[in-house]
Protein backbone atom coordinates (compact mmCIF):
# COMPACT_ATOMS: atom_id res chain seq x y z
CA UNK A 1 0.00 0.00 0.00
CA UNK A 2 2.44 2.76 1.04
CA UNK A 3 6.29 2.56 0.73
CA UNK A 4 7.19 6.12 2.28
CA UNK A 5 5.38 7.94 4.83
CA UNK A 6 5.83 11.42 5.46
CA UNK A 7 5.27 12.83 8.76
CA UNK A 8 6.18 16.19 9.36
CA UNK A 9 6.71 17.40 13.02
CA UNK A 10 7.18 20.58 15.06
CA UNK A 11 6.95 19.15 18.54
CA UNK A 12 3.42 19.98 18.87
CA UNK A 13 0.63 17.86 20.29
CA UNK A 14 -0.94 17.91 17.02
CA UNK A 15 2.47 16.92 15.28
CA UNK A 16 2.41 14.27 18.28
CA UNK A 17 -0.67 12.74 17.67
CA UNK A 18 0.10 12.55 13.58
CA UNK A 19 3.20 11.20 14.39
CA UNK A 20 1.59 7.84 16.05
CA UNK A 21 -0.84 7.58 13.66
CA UNK A 22 1.79 7.88 11.28
CA UNK A 23 3.71 5.02 13.30
CA UNK A 24 1.28 2.61 13.13
CA UNK A 25 0.34 2.83 9.12
CA UNK A 26 4.19 2.46 8.49
CA UNK A 27 3.89 -0.73 10.93
CA UNK A 28 0.75 -1.85 9.05
CA UNK A 29 2.25 -1.22 5.57
CA UNK A 30 6.08 -1.91 6.22
CA UNK A 31 6.70 1.38 5.12
CA UNK A 32 9.45 3.56 5.80
CA UNK A 33 9.23 6.74 7.83
CA UNK A 34 10.76 10.02 7.05
CA UNK A 35 10.17 13.10 9.54
CA UNK A 36 10.88 16.43 8.02
CA UNK A 37 10.89 19.69 10.66
CA UNK A 38 10.92 22.88 9.05
CA UNK A 39 11.90 26.06 10.18
CA UNK A 40 12.11 29.93 9.22
CA UNK A 41 14.64 31.89 8.98
CA UNK A 42 15.05 34.70 11.39
CA UNK A 43 13.76 37.80 10.22
CA UNK A 44 13.88 40.96 11.06
CA UNK A 45 10.26 40.53 12.11
CA UNK A 46 11.29 38.11 14.43
CA UNK A 47 14.41 40.51 15.64
CA UNK A 48 13.05 39.92 19.64
CA UNK A 49 14.19 36.48 19.87
CA UNK A 50 17.66 38.27 19.37
CA UNK A 51 17.19 40.74 21.82
CA UNK A 52 16.53 37.50 24.35
CA UNK A 53 19.12 35.62 23.72
CA UNK A 54 21.20 34.06 26.69
CA UNK A 55 24.79 33.42 26.91
CA UNK A 56 24.15 29.88 26.61
CA UNK A 57 23.13 30.14 22.78
CA UNK A 58 25.96 30.69 20.53
CA UNK A 59 26.15 31.76 16.77
CA UNK A 60 23.00 33.34 14.79
CA UNK A 61 19.31 33.49 15.46
CA UNK A 62 19.57 31.12 12.17
CA UNK A 63 21.85 28.59 13.92
CA UNK A 64 19.75 28.55 16.98
CA UNK A 65 16.60 27.69 15.04
CA UNK A 66 18.56 24.72 12.85
CA UNK A 67 19.76 23.43 16.05
CA UNK A 68 16.17 23.38 17.56
CA UNK A 69 15.00 21.96 14.42
CA UNK A 70 17.58 19.10 14.55
CA UNK A 71 16.89 18.15 18.08
CA UNK A 72 13.03 18.43 17.28
CA UNK A 73 13.32 16.22 14.50
CA UNK A 74 15.65 13.79 16.37
CA UNK A 75 12.99 13.43 18.86
CA UNK A 76 10.64 11.82 17.12
CA UNK A 77 13.08 9.45 15.11
CA UNK A 78 13.64 8.20 18.51
CA UNK A 79 9.34 7.79 19.48
CA UNK A 80 9.64 6.16 15.72
CA UNK A 81 12.36 3.40 16.20
CA UNK A 82 11.18 2.99 19.97
CA UNK A 83 8.30 2.07 18.32
CA UNK A 84 9.77 -0.87 16.27
CA UNK A 85 9.45 1.43 12.90
CA UNK A 86 12.47 0.07 11.24
CA UNK A 87 13.64 2.19 8.63
CA UNK A 88 13.30 5.77 9.57
CA UNK A 89 14.97 8.86 8.72
CA UNK A 90 14.62 12.62 10.25
CA UNK A 91 15.74 15.74 8.35
CA UNK A 92 15.83 19.28 8.85
CA UNK A 93 14.70 21.95 6.31
CA UNK A 94 14.31 26.31 6.28
CA UNK A 95 12.02 27.69 4.54
CA UNK A 96 7.76 28.48 4.30
CA UNK A 97 6.91 25.17 5.80
CA UNK A 98 3.56 23.78 3.81
CA UNK A 99 5.55 24.28 0.59
CA UNK A 100 8.87 22.79 1.86
CA UNK A 101 7.10 19.94 3.35
CA UNK A 102 5.22 19.42 -0.35
CA UNK A 103 8.85 20.17 -2.25
CA UNK A 104 10.08 17.75 0.14
CA UNK A 105 7.17 14.83 -0.13
CA UNK A 106 7.94 15.19 -4.06
CA UNK A 107 11.50 15.05 -3.91
CA UNK A 108 11.87 12.06 -1.71
CA UNK A 109 9.37 10.10 -3.74
CA UNK A 110 6.36 9.55 -0.16
CA UNK A 111 3.55 7.98 -1.00
CA UNK A 112 1.67 9.92 1.63
CA UNK A 113 2.12 13.05 4.03
CA UNK A 114 0.39 11.95 7.71
CA UNK A 115 0.30 15.84 9.35
CA UNK A 116 -0.87 16.68 12.42
CA UNK A 117 -4.09 19.35 12.22
CA UNK A 118 -3.13 21.82 14.70
CA UNK A 119 0.58 22.84 15.09
CA UNK A 120 3.03 24.95 16.89
CA UNK A 121 1.72 28.20 14.31
CA UNK A 122 1.54 31.99 15.34
CA UNK A 123 -0.22 34.99 13.93
CA UNK A 124 0.51 34.01 10.49
CA UNK A 125 -1.79 30.83 11.16
CA UNK A 126 -5.03 33.04 11.67
CA UNK A 127 -4.05 35.10 8.54
CA UNK A 128 -3.20 32.81 6.02
CA UNK A 129 -4.47 29.40 7.01
CA UNK A 130 -3.21 26.55 8.60
CA UNK A 131 0.34 24.42 7.73
CA UNK A 132 -2.22 20.92 7.38
CA UNK A 133 -4.77 22.99 5.00
CA UNK A 134 -2.05 24.82 3.04
CA UNK A 135 -0.78 20.78 2.07
CA UNK A 136 -3.91 19.62 1.45
CA UNK A 137 -4.09 21.93 -1.15
CA UNK A 138 -0.62 21.82 -2.35
CA UNK A 139 -0.24 18.67 -2.83
CA UNK A 140 -0.87 16.04 -5.27
CA UNK A 141 -0.03 12.91 -3.31
CA UNK A 142 -2.58 11.87 -0.30
CA UNK A 143 -2.56 13.77 3.06
CA UNK A 144 -4.00 12.54 6.01
CA UNK A 145 -4.73 15.31 8.54
CA UNK A 146 -5.03 13.93 12.48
Amino acid sequence: MYKRILIPFDGSKGAEAALHHGIELALLCQAEVEILTVYRHHAMTEASLSMVRTKTVQGSPDQALRDNAREVAAYAKSIALAEGVPSVRAFTRAGQPSRTIVAFAKEHEADLIVIGARGLGSVETFLLGSVSHKVTGLSKLPVLVV
